[in-house]
């Protein structure tokens, strides 16, 4: 059964990295506050978990030193991991993601970070896809 919600399924990170630098990071944080916001409408049914939106994130992060980005990254990747897989559609797509290329890969010159956002909006369009297909 279709959703009657249909949820994006196009973002695109040479959009997102272009729209956010035109509009002073405004575009990032409103897109990645709205995937937040969808894998709490896919999941949160299903594994009973709610992701902390990433706009409260932002706003709070600084009082924790930074490190709670690094916690709400590595939870939000596995959620869509367990989300990706329960749904049984191919992943590879998880924390380790987010450690390997957003973390590390910035030594790659900065091209990390591009490809962790690349294999994130992928997930989550694919898992957008599905919900709206199959609810």
């Amino acid at each position: 059964m279709a959703s009657s919600t249909q949820l994006r399924t196009n973002r695109s990170v040479v959009k997102y990295i272009l729209l956010s630098v035109i509009t002073f990071g405004i575009y990032g944080l409103i897109c990645m506050m709205n995937v937040s916001k969808d894998i709490n409408t896919v999941a949160s049914e299903h594994d009973g978990k709610k992701t902390m939106n990433y706009l409260l994130m932002c706003i709070i992060c600084p009082f924790t030193l930074g490190i709670l980005s690094f916690v709400w990254f590595h939870k939000f990747s596995n959620r869509l991991k367990e989300e990706s897989i329960r749904r049984g559609l191919p992943c590879n797509f998880s924390a380790k993601t987010f450690w390997g290329w957003d973390v590390l890969g910035v030594l790659l010159c900065g091209v990390g970070p591009i490809v962790y956002f690349y294999k994130l909006f992928k997930t989550m369009n694919a898992i957008n896809e599905d919900y709206n297909n199959r609810g």
